[in-house]
């Protein structure tokens, strides 16, 4: 079917059918108390919005649209679902508690979407939810496809660059351009007083190439005059605006690095369609240091990183063609990026001097009439009003500014300038967006550079450190490159950074070790900090904690106030780097009260992501969420990347630790992710082996061998002690049979020689799993008590409770082998299944968290029911309840009757 679908009162759609129809289908479900969820993908403008709003008007049940919020903190998404779904505001609270906890997002809507009747969820604009919105949706999503008994139907909008969450049973429609009479029926309906004429419509219709938003646009911008012939269209009819207010938003929010690629890909395309004819149109080839293809004419010599380019390709907002050359599958986005980096003022100077520019082409809505002090349009200036004034008198909206600094910033020196940019700087990277700081102190550098060379080079390594903290790597080594003005050690400290962030390990290895050797005669705890740095990118976490606590020293000795708070973060970052958890911690809680009471908001997030890091080793889950928060609250407007990095690992670690392993792994899939919009190019690689133990338990498989595989190239450059006994576990939990074994025990040998005792108590503690789920209990039995005593030394008590629970399922006797308050006739097992189903946990969780398989925990639960002879798993909370009370009660006739004798103790 084309042309249009008229509802009675909903929108028109145009060329719709076959996504009505699933759309259709996802209703019938939801009726039907099947539920599902629906995934509608398109580019900007083709009409996921009308989409979704037509489904809510012909759903018979209740339906509700929400779009993405303007504010994007963490769960503000949730929060306005909940706000549309809940009577009261007290209701969308309690809602949004519920979501937060362990029974996720499902539970929250459960409790608001109480009636019998089906409800149909839209969703729009997933892909500008936040990030604690869309795991928490992807979890429920994967929940929803294990069950079939639900009467919520999600109906989900998304532009087509989003990757989607892996979702069983889900429908995925991807909305395209309108036919030719889809499109002329469009038409029709955007001119409902006259219809255009021919000539005009055909040259429409032609220019938007069946695109309904970009068709709507050039319509909306004509006047009744130009439709109906008598005056003519602009050349072209989809010019710069046109797609600018289609396509804007959409580039807006990419990164400025994808946003130059994008043009730079634009550019080449147009030289190749110039010198190459109609097969080169739209593509260009590119290569990664000297390798690469041969690139269009006029385009050789315009090189791009390989990290956003692939990310680009990846998003399928470029297309990789044969022969390593990339290009736009949609050609209007081309142009909306080229025309996107053209500077604005320019293009409206041109306007006005542009042919038959008073004929109605971008004409302004008001010409205002000559006078004394504005001459008519057109007139010669005058001696005494230049030809800048001419320009100003022409459109009312500029200003002298736009034209270049005034007269009283020129008279400045450059070095005064330099200073002025140098503040800007600081105060930006102290507490405000890092990319802006990144900006004003490069510019300061430049000013600075012949008179004041100390300055400049302090600027341009300040310039380095917004860039790293941003997640910029072409930033950081714009910073690090063409500073002549820096000598010595520095500019050691220079090429060693830019070689590792190039890739060239052997040249940053050379200079960085002379960097770290040195930091012996070096009294400036400036210096201090950048030898620290050095050695934690060469990988020496000891050596860096050293270092920068050194500097700390330094700076408390020197009453170096504003440097505290840099010299506590880097501390407290290099002991998380080195396992030692609690110095960490130590370290982080003081910089976050030296950054606080200094305004440095930038680094208290920072502190406030390692806390929520030490935090989720600790089981503490309140404080991960709080400290988490206040660091992504932070991060998401500044632009940190690396602490927004930082808390979502922190997040997902607390969920894997509640055994939501579905929920965690959809959370780590961004940051192991490369590309603008992955993790931070310094993380992503160290939280591999998180995702890997967490997508095994999801099930996810697939995805953790990839990420396994890149991890292992990456292991083998030497940068990370931890990294190949962290490797060796990743292949343990892939392998199958009694190859893991080997993994296992290769792994604890390859953790004796790089010193992090937590992350070899983890391989043990996976070890001893893995011989116990092969019901090998004495085997399991020292590797679980190794983990045990090393965990409780760390103060990981939620670690160490995982361990202890392990090993009371051996039934071993020093492992505690039964719960003393439970009844004797429970395995172990039954008793760590009862008191987590008692909790309220699903079976597909207790799964995840006990590392078994959904039937094994149905299995054990239905004999936890015949031996408690109870019915229902609703009756078990009262029966732990039971327990703990029997227990508290014999605890305290004991200390009345006496001391414990001394076996007992034991």
């Amino acid at each position: 079917m084309s042309g249009a679908t008229h509802p009675a009162d909903g929108p028109r759609l145009y060329d719709r059918a076959a996504e009505l129809s699933a759309v259709a289908r996802l209703s019938a479900r939801a009726a039907a108390g099947r539920g599902g969820v629906l995934f509608v993908t398109g580019n900007p403008g083709e009409g996921r919005t009308a989409l979704l709003r037509r489904a809510a008007h012909d759903f018979p049940g209740a339906a509700y649209r929400v779009a993405a919020p303007h504010h994007r903190g963490p769960w503000s998404a949730v929060r306005a679902l909940f706000a549309e779904l809940a009577p009261t505001p007290a209701a969308g609270r309690r809602a949004l508690r519920l979501a937060r906890g362990e029974g996720g997002l499902t539970q929250g809507v459960a409790a608001l979407a109480t009636g019998t009747e089906a409800v149909l969820l839209c969703v729009d604009d997933l892909h500008l939810w936040d990030a604690h919105s869309r795991a928490a949706l992807a979890a429920a999503w994967q929940e929803t496809g294990g069950r079939r008994q639900d009467r919520v139907g999600w109906l989900v909008s998304a532009a087509r660059h989003h990757r989607l969450p892996e979702v069983p049973g889900a429908e995925t429609v991807r909305l395209g351009r309108l036919t030719a009479s889809g499109a002329r029926a469009l038409l029709d309906d955007l001119c409902p007083v006259a219809a255009p004429a021919p000539p005009v419509g055909e040259r429409l219709l032609d220019e938007a190439a069946g695109h309904p938003g970009v068709l709507t646009a050039a319509v909306r911008r004509l006047t009744v005059p130009q439709l109906a012939g008598s005056l003519p269209l602009p050349r072209p009819a989809v010019d710069d605006t046109v797609l600018a207010e289609v396509y804007g938003g959409l580039l807006q929010r990419l990164p400025a690095a994808s946003r130059r690629l994008l043009a730079t890909v634009a550019v080449a395309a147009l030289a190749g369609r110039a010198g190459a004819g109609a097969d080169a149109a739209g593509t260009v080839a590119y290569g990664v240091g000297g390798g690469g293809g041969s690139a269009p004419a006029g385009a050789r010599g315009a090189r791009a990183s390989a990290e956003p380019l692939e990310g680009l390709v990846a998003d399928g907002l470029l297309r990789r063609r044969r022969g390593g050359a990339v290009g736009f599958d949609d050609p209007f986005l081309g142009r909306a990026a080229l025309a996107s980096a053209r500077q604005p003022w320019r293009g409206r100077t041109r306007a006005l001097h542009a042919p038959g520019a008073d004929r109605g082409i971008d004409r302004p809505a008001a010409a205002p009439a000559p006078s004394a002090d504005r001459p008519a349009p057109g007139s010669a200036p005058s001696a005494d009003r230049p030809a800048a004034g001419s320009a100003l008198a022409r459109s009312e909206d500029h200003r002298a500014d736009r034209l270049g600094p005034s007269a009283a910033v020129r008279a400045l020196s450059p070095v005064a300038r330099g200073r002025a940019q140098l503040v800007r700087g600081l105060a930006a990277l102290a507490g405000g967006p890092v990319m802006d700081a990144h900006e004003a102190l490069l510019q300061a550098a430049e000013l600075l550079r012949e008179r004041a060379p100390v300055e400049a080079s302090d600027a341009r390594f300040l310039a380095m450190e917004a860039a790293w903290a941003g997640g910029d790597v072409e930033a950081c080594l714009a910073a690090l490159d063409g500073g002549a003005e820096v000598r010595g050690l520095e500019r050691d400290f220079a090429d060693g950074l830019s070689a590792a962030l190039t890739v060239r390990l052997d040249d940053a290895r050379t200079a960085l070790a002379r960097v770290v050797a040195g930091e012996g005669g070096a009294d400036d705890p400036r210096l201090l900090l950048r030898a620290g740095a050095a050695a934690l990118v060469l990988g020496d976490t000891a050596v860096a904690a050293r270092i920068h606590a050194r500097a700390l020293v330094r700076a408390r000795a020197e009453h170096r106030t504003a440097l505290l708070p840099h010299a506590l973060e880097q501390l407290a970052y290099a002991e998380l780097r080195a396992g030692r958890y609690g110095r960490a911690a130590l370290a982080a809680r003081e910089g976050l009260r030296t950054a606080e009471a200094t305004g440095q908001h930038n680094v208290a997030a920072h502190q406030h992501a390692v806390l929520a890091l030490v935090a989720s080793v600790k089981g503490d889950g309140s404080a991960v969420a709080e400290h988490a928060g206040r660091a992504l609250e932070t991060a998401g407007p500044h632009g940190l990347v690396q602490a927004a990095t930082l808390a979502e690992w922190a997040l997902a670690r607390a969920e894997r630790g509640r055994g939501l392993a579905a929920q965690a792994a959809a959370r780590l899939v961004p940051l192991v992710r490369p590309g603008p919009r992955g993790g931070h190019f310094a993380l992503r690689m160290l939280v591999v082996p998180c995702f890997v133990e967490t997508a095994v338990a999801a099930g996810r498989n697939a995805e953790a061998r990839d990420a396994a595989e890149e991890y292992a190239v990456w292991a083998a450059l030497g940068v990370d002690a931890a990294a190949q006994a962290q490797l060796a576990r990743c292949r343990a939990l892939l392998a199958e049979g009694e190859a893991s074994a080997y993994w296992f025990r290769e792994a604890v040998r390859r953790h004796d020689s790089c010193g992090n005792d937590f992350e070899r108590a983890r391989t043990l503690l996976a070890y001893g799993t893995w011989l116990r789920r092969r019901r090998r209990p004495g085997d399991a039995r020292g590797p679980l008590r190794d983990a045990l005593v090393t965990f409780e030394r760390a103060a990981a008590e939620g670690w160490a409770e995982h361990a202890r629970s392990e090993l009371r399922a051996t039934g071993g006797a020093s492992g505690g082998a039964k719960d003393s308050a439970a009844p004797p006739d429970l395995t172990p097992q039954q008793q760590r299944i009862a008191r987590l189903v008692a909790r309220g946990a699903t079976n597909q969780e207790v799964a995840d968290h006990l590392s078994l398989s959904p039937r094994t925990v149905d299995h054990h639960l239905r004999g936890v029911f015949a031996r408690l002879g109870i019915r229902s798993r609703v009756e078990l909370p009262g029966v732990v309840d039971g327990w703990d009370a029997g227990r508290r009660e014999a605890g305290g006739r004991q200390t009345v009757s006496g001391p414990v004798p001394p076996q007992r103790a034991v």
